[in-house]
């Protein structure tokens, strides 16, 4: 197949409209609920299509051996052959607007492992047309695509699973039972971090371009981002590097760690975000970064008030001080992170995913236990099929009488804007303030009309004659209202459009 045969040969456009056409007049009834769609499902499997599987969507469709997986999308036939020798009675596209469209009567729902860039295009259409949709954290690459899949999910009553895995564990109810206990008082403060990133970040923008595999479709791949000349260094799986197609090592890994802050705090929407980090270029996530959210007071949740809070992220290598009666040796990394929580009593520490949640004080909490306990409901490890496995029993139950699955949409959209806020106050650094959020509104109250905003796109850094040298390469000034409108709501390429926004 040569690489002009690859190339969609649908009108991008019509696809959109075709789906917004449909979606307008009724939401399409899963095929396990009714017969005259042209097939029925055995045994009220739900048939299942997958939108990037070379990598994690491999691991999910695993998960869902027991049901029909039916439909194997990927811009990259070469990561994706171990998918596509694994289920090979599925069809096999490389486009998932060609697959969506030829498709439609034969799949319920979708699992969506793409780079970060795609998520939003690929989940919004598919809820259009009334498919159930797993898809990976982050949930989306901006504010504004977040939001848009949350009031997409609720109009059209699908089920969603965001594929923060960790979700569906003991860690996270445990983490939540023992906070709102009263066992620690009131939560003041929070530090998590992560070990991320472990692919390659803080470089420089290639100058060299690579030839395009065969086995790749890099317009495709590219879909609704700007279009670059190919570099090896993209792809595959070091994309999430770039901040065209990723969001880093605070998007990749917070959508775990911070998972029971933010359920276990009712955080909402920050109010304040300021942060730094290593050598910030303009297309390349730094090394190292920390970000710090505040939270307005919220009430109160169980035994305990929820007053203002700040939230402190630390990536990198980067790691939060230690409280003064940590034990001296103990390594505070549980799977990959962890987060202090500070109380006005006890300070309780966990790892990622809220793992082994323990007060400092050594006391033991027997909080009630009124958080569903989802590997323990479907007899699987929440690594190994139980996530995925709840969105399937979600799947299947009318929207009236549905039980949201542990990271469904209405939690993971305002989740995963938290997650991106962190990601903007990275990006706008060096406006050297701290920044004021109108989370209702998705804009910044305190970026003047006429601030500028410029972005370092080569570090130029050479020794000479055993002297270092830096000539650091800039964009040109920029208006920085309107670069941070840019990151809360992306400009898509020509021919990739969104759903519109629900009212």
């Amino acid at each position: 197949m040569s690489k002009n045969e690859k190339k969609n040969t649908i009108s991008r456009r019509n696809f959109v409209n075709k789906t917004l056409v449909a979606s307008a007049g009724f939401s399409i009834v899963p095929s396990f609920a009714v017969s005259g769609l042209g097939h029925v499902a055995p045994s009220d499997k739900l048939n299942i299509v997958g939108v990037g599987v070379g990598g994690m969507g491999l691991r999910n469709l695993k998960n869902l051996k027991s049901q029909n997986i039916v439909g194997l999308c990927d811009v990259d036939w070469k990561y994706a052959k171990g998918c596509f020798d694994e289920f090979p009675k599925a069809k096999q596209y490389w486009d998932w607007r060609k697959m969506y469209e030829e498709m439609e009567n034969d799949f319920d729902a979708v699992v969506i492992a793409t780079a970060d860039h795609t998520h939003a295009i690929t989940a919004a259409h598919a809820m259009t047309m009334g498919k159930h949709v797993y898809l990976q954290k982050p949930l989306t690459h901006s504010v504004y695509e977040s939001r848009l899949l949350t009031k997409l999910a609720a109009e059209h009553k699908v089920a969603t699973q965001m594929g923060n895995q960790g979700a569906s564990g003991a860690g996270v109810a445990e983490t939540c039972e023992i906070l709102w206990s009263g066992a620690l008082g009131d939560v003041v403060k929070v530090e998590s971090f992560t070990d991320r990133p472990i692919w390659p970040q803080g470089l420089n923008t290639p100058e060299t371009v690579d030839p395009i595999p065969d086995t790749l479709n890099w317009e495709l791949f590219t879909g609704p981002a700007k279009m670059r000349p190919f570099n090896e260094v993209y792809h595959p799986w070091n994309w999430r590097g770039w901040w065209d197609y990723g969001t880093g090592a605070l998007g990749d890994m917070a959508c775990h760690i911070l998972h029971p802050v933010y359920e276990g705090l009712k955080l909402g929407y920050p109010t304040k975000a300021q942060a730094s980090s290593s050598l910030l270029l303009n297309d390349s996530a730094p090394v190292a970064q920390s970000a710090k959210l505040t939270f307005p007071e919220r009430g109160k949740v169980g035994s305990i008030n929820l007053p203002e809070v700040d939230v402190h992220w630390y990536d990198g290598g980067i790691k939060p001080e230690l409280p003064g009666n940590w034990p001296a040796g103990k390594n505070p990394n549980k799977n990959g992170g962890g987060t202090f929580f500070y109380g006005t009593k006890d300070i309780l520490h966990t790892g990622c995913y809220g793992l082994e949640p323990e007060l400092l004080s050594g006391k033991k909490v027997n909080a009630p236990k009124t958080e569903r306990r989802v590997e323990d409901e479907m007899g699987l490890a929440w690594g190994g099929g139980a996530h995925e496995m709840d969105w399937v029993r979600a799947c299947k139950e009318s929207p009236e009488n549905r039980t949201p699955c542990t990271s469904d949409f209405a939690e993971a959209g305002p989740f995963n804007e938290m997650v991106v806020m962190g990601v903007l106050a990275v990006r706008l650094q060096d406006l050297n303030k701290t920044l004021e959020w109108d989370g209702e509104n998705m804009k910044f109250t305190n970026i003047g009309d006429t601030e500028e905003i410029r972005n370092i796109v080569k570090d130029g850094f050479e020794i000479h004659d055993g002297h270092p040298t830096f000539n650091k390469d800039y964009t040109e000034p920029m208006n920085a209202l309107a670069y941070s409108e840019e990151l809360i709501k992306h400009t898509y390429r020509d021919g990739w459009e969104l759903p519109p926004m629900p009212k």
